[in-house]
């Protein structure tokens, strides 16, 4: 049990910095999970095109269609088909049976998702328009009489890696 405990002690510093370095380097870049309909859900008496308007979809986010499950679905299919409701060939069928069906925006183009059984005439049927994420923002030096360089490097680096060491020291009092 010692050896284990001395084993843990050696690495815990090492994965406590990791996680802190992952965590900084996530709050730059994340994807958005959509909700389709919003707090309306995949339901008919919805106009999705006003939903999806001034929305921004990019490659790397997530539609969630929440439905009934007795009831409708969600299938994927190309423009003719979504502007005449024709759900006998889709090109994917997402319903899972759970009525959570998650759909993954992988590829910059326009998809087109219907409910069939007759609801996509009620108008259950969205386009959405995947875009490639913008350019990370780019960080142009700041001159001022505070030493506006210095400043950034110290609220963006310095505080993170101070917090990251402290709990790195930390966890490594817990452990003795």
């Amino acid at each position: 049990m010692e050896g284990l405990r001395r084993d843990v002690g050696r690495w815990a510093p090492a994965a406590v910095l990791t996680c802190a370095v992952l965590l900084m380097m996530s709050s730059e870049v994340s994807a958005v999970r959509y909700i389709v309909g919003g707090n309306m859900g995949w339901t008919s008496n919805v106009n999705y095109t006003v939903w999806a308007q001034g929305k921004h979809f990019y490659v790397g986010d997530w539609l969630f269609f929440v439905y009934d499950r007795n009831q409708m679905n969600v299938l994927e299919v190309n423009s003719t088909d979504y502007e005449n409701c024709i759900s006998d060939h889709p090109l994917h069928n997402w319903t899972t049976g759970a009525g959570r069906d998650v759909v993954p925006l992988n590829v910059t183009k326009t998809r087109y998702f219907i409910s069939g059984k007759g609801f996509c005439f009620g108008g259950m049927k969205v386009a959405i328009h995947i875009e490639k994420p913008p350019p990370p923002p780019t960080l142009s030096p700041q001159i001022s009489d505070s030493g506006g360089l210095l400043n950034s490097f110290r609220g963006q680096i310095f505080l993170p890696v101070v917090f990251a060491a402290a709990a790195v020291w930390d966890s490594f009092l817990l452990l003795l």
